[in-house]
């Protein structure tokens, strides 16, 4: 047992999940995260809460649920974390648990160097309060319009609203990543028009060695060209995890890219957009499947008023 894991743990859990002694606390994880999840699991012991470990065998991919006894058991937890090589964020156990009351962090594929360096140093105060604010100004928006190297992609974003991911998760219901800092929404389905250029990193497949570019019409991915493309295409299947499902925005200025898009996603200057499932957060696409792409210095319009250059949000469409 590492002994400087284990107390960074116990940080994290007071002061992004404000555990307490006496409560109950889940540790959810699979056997590649195991000796990470081993870690949380006697820092919740140390702070005095009813800890309890289970591990379950690793999903296929992000977004796939897990089995239906571990997902009572999140529903009827005080305190969850879930510590796994693919994403359970975006599945109806982690949403049902929110909706029971659990507060719940979840950290697909992180690692032991993302423990003890980047994103998760961050102040989440800081971080929270950019978060809101990013948030607030995707729920206002009605269409958004990413460029870059010469390529638009261009979706609505009317009548939904933002989704903040702020690292802490103090009240009754809150969920998000663990580390965190991004604003997140689901595109009206159906609608995206264009072309991106993904040349950060993308879930399952890692940190991008040369860019992928995805075209997309009628809200569904119609080609993708680059050393990835197949792989990607392989990934989300040919059905509805070609779709649109999420954009989001980093927020968080301690991220590294790193080729795991937990950190990768929450890196202040990229933004994201995913394909598969938004069924859980506003969305309507059920999928079995979320996909991740990160993409760099961007340039950002919400209802065609420039929020992002080059990846620097802009102070004033921030203080607006």
């Amino acid at each position: 047992m590492n002994a400087k894991l284990t107390e960074i743990s116990k940080n994290v859990l007071r002061s992004c999940l404000g555990l307490k002694e006496g409560e109950t606390f889940l540790v959810v994880a699979d056997d590649v995260k195991k000796e990470l999840a081993e870690s949380l699991y006697e820092a919740g012991k140390q702070l005095g809460a009813e800890a309890m470990l289970v591990v379950m065998k690793e999903r296929a991919k992000s977004g796939e649920e897990p089995p239906a006894p571990i997902a009572k058991a999140m529903a009827e937890s005080d305190v969850v974390v879930c510590v796994t090589k693919h994403s359970l964020t975006h599945t109806q156990a982690r949403k049902q648990a929110a909706a029971a009351g659990t507060r719940l962090a979840t950290m697909p594929g992180i690692t032991e160097d993302m423990f003890l360096e980047g994103a998760i140093s961050a102040d989440y105060v800081q971080v929270k309060a950019l978060t809101e604010k990013v948030t607030d100004m995707l729920t206002k928006g009605e269409k958004v319009r990413i460029e870059k190297d010469g390529r638009s992609l261009s979706f609505p974003i009317a009548g939904r609203n933002g989704v903040p991911s702020t690292g802490m998760y103090l009240n009754p219901g809150e969920s998000g990543n663990l580390p965190s800092g991004e604003a997140y929404i689901a595109p009206v389905e159906g609608q995206a028009e264009g072309q991106i250029v993904i040349d950060g990193s993308v879930a399952g497949i890692g940190k991008l060695q040369s860019p992928l570019l995805v075209t997309v019409a009628g809200g569904r991915i119609t080609q993708a060209e680059g050393a990835d493309a197949e792989r990607l295409l392989q990934i989300l299947g040919d059905g509805d995890g070609r779709q649109l499902g999420e954009f989001g925005i980093g927020t968080n200025d301690k991220a590294r890219i790193t080729g795991v898009v937990l950190e990768d996603e929450k890196v202040y200057g990229t933004i994201h957009v995913a394909f598969g499932s938004n069924n859980t957060f506003g969305g309507t696409i059920a999928a079995g499947v979320h996909i991740d792409g990160v993409v760099t210095k961007p340039n950002v319009y919400i209802d065609d008023r420039l929020i992002m250059e080059n990846g620097g949000l802009l102070n004033k469409s921030i203080r607006d």
